[in-house]
Order: structure tokens, then sequence, then C-alpha cells
């Protein structure tokens, strides 16, 4: 059974100047007020560009080569903002670079990876996390507390008409992340961790300040469904598999996931 309330994405400690180093995106502004979180663009691309490309190749590949297929030059310019917008798309910033890295590893994660690199970087999808992972598995999608999450951020910044379309857009990213289903009526239903998508779950939690055994009960981590002590197991899993390192003993744990981004030194 899962637990109920409010779902930290942020310690109380937060650094914004080092979550936006590492890539995170903050403000009251996000790609979600004209798209969602774009999945299956965002395959295509990825399928297209290679794992050390440049942002210049992945801008390339939608604009000059329309790997997305769009039938105008702006329509492809806008399509890869708003994919530079949600994932970065640009090794340059640290946690594309380990995104792009556990997305080539693992087919069976990629809609959680994107998931929560996307909520990383739009502040409007992470406004909604607490009002979706708080329903029960099979309880349906209520859009009143999502809107009501949308408008704590924006406040006045959007008229009805506008965050009536953020939620459609929200729910519709929900949906391909997997954690709702269902066309007219939707409803909540659980995913299932990896060793990949715990590991990056890990990563997000520590550039933003959670530390030891907060990093498996963090907001990160319940994007994946996963409760402390199954974080616990597929992170041993994740070292296991080389991608962390790991070291716990009762509720001391020692982390380094400095694998997941290999020559840029320690995180």
């Amino acid at each position: 059974m899962k637990p109920v309330g409010t779902i930290e994405l942020f310690p109380t400690t937060v650094t914004v100047d080092d979550a936006e180093r590492a890539g995170f995106r903050f403000g009251a502004k996000g790609t979600h007020t004209s798209r969602t979180m774009m999945f299956d663009e965002l395959s295509t691309v990825l399928a297209s560009v290679g794992g050390e490309s440049r942002r210049q190749d992945y801008a390339s590949a939608i604009v000059d080569d329309n790997c997305l297929s769009k039938p105008t030059s702006s329509t492809r310019r806008l399509t890869n903002q708003r994919l530079g917008e949600l994932y970065g798309l640009d090794p340059s910033i640290p946690l594309f670079r380990v995104f792009r890295r556990l997305w080539d590893l693992d087919d069976a994660g990629r809609r959680q990876l994107a998931l929560l690199c996307a909520v990383a970087r739009d502040p409007l999808l992470a406004s909604t996390v607490s009002p979706i992972l708080s329903l029960n598995d099979g309880a349906e999608f209520l859009r009143d507390p999502v809107k009501a999450a949308l408008r704590d951020v924006v406040g006045d910044r959007l008229n009805d008409e506008i965050l009536d379309k953020v939620v459609r857009n929200i729910a519709s990213s929900w949906s391909q992340a997997g954690h709702l289903e269902g066309r007219t009526f939707k409803k909540r239903r659980l995913v299932n961790p990896t060793p990949a998508t715990t590991a990056f779950a890990l990563y997000l939690g520590y550039q933003v300040g959670f530390r030891s055994a907060d990093l498996f009960a963090s907001g990160w981590m319940r994007l994946l469904d996963c409760a402390p002590p199954q974080a616990r197991d597929m992170a041993v899993e994740a070292k296991r598999l080389g991608l962390i390192d790991l070291r716990m003993s009762g509720d001391v744990v020692e982390i380094n996931l400095s694998r997941l981004n290999p020559g840029q030194g320690g995180i």
C-alpha cells in the first residue's frame, strides 16, 4: 500500500545553484504549457543520434535530417527546442550525460528514465508529482488536484483555458510514463523500478541534496513507485551491474555515483 501525502523532490537544504549546474531547471514556466514529455519523439531522436554526440548533432538530426518527419522547418526547430528544454540533448549537461548512458543500457526502464529527467527539467511537471503519486493503484485520475498544484506554481500567469491545456498535457505525460492508463477515464497504475532507473533516481536525489538513507525515501525514488526496502535491493543490483558503488550497514549508507558519469570526477 502506497503512503499518501506530499512527495518531497527537494530537501529543505537544497542548493539551487548546484542543482542547476547539474542540469535541473527551476521557476514557474515549463514545456508542458505546449507539449507533453514527447516520449516517442525522444525515442526516435536518441535512436538516430549516437551516445557520444554533441548538442549540434541532435539539432541537425531533428532540423536538417528531419528524423521526426515534421512537415515544416518551423515545427522541426520548435521540436528541437522543446526536447532540449525537457532533456537537455547536450553532453555538457551532467544530468543528460547520465540519462543518455542509462537510456542506452536499459530498454525496459526508458519511460521512467524519461519521466525522471523531465521532472527534473520542467517545474510544471514536477509540481504535479504529489497529486499523481498519492493516488492508490487503480484510483481514478482527478483533474482538480493537479490543476490546483499547477496554480500554486504559476499563480495568475496562466488563465483557466491554458491551465486546462497544461493539465491535459500533464495527464498525457504521466500516461506515457506508465503511471496512468485509460483514455476517457484515466486510472493510476504502479510502475516497476529497474537497477538503471534506481541509479538515476539516486543520482537526481543526490544532486539536490539528499544523502545517506534519505536517498532511498526521496521523491525521486517514489517516482518509480519504489519504497525504501525495494530501493535498497535495487541499489544493490545496480552495484552488481557496475553502475554505482555502495556500502550499507544498518542506517549508514555510503554511496558513490561517479561510475554513472566517468571521467567527470566524484559525484
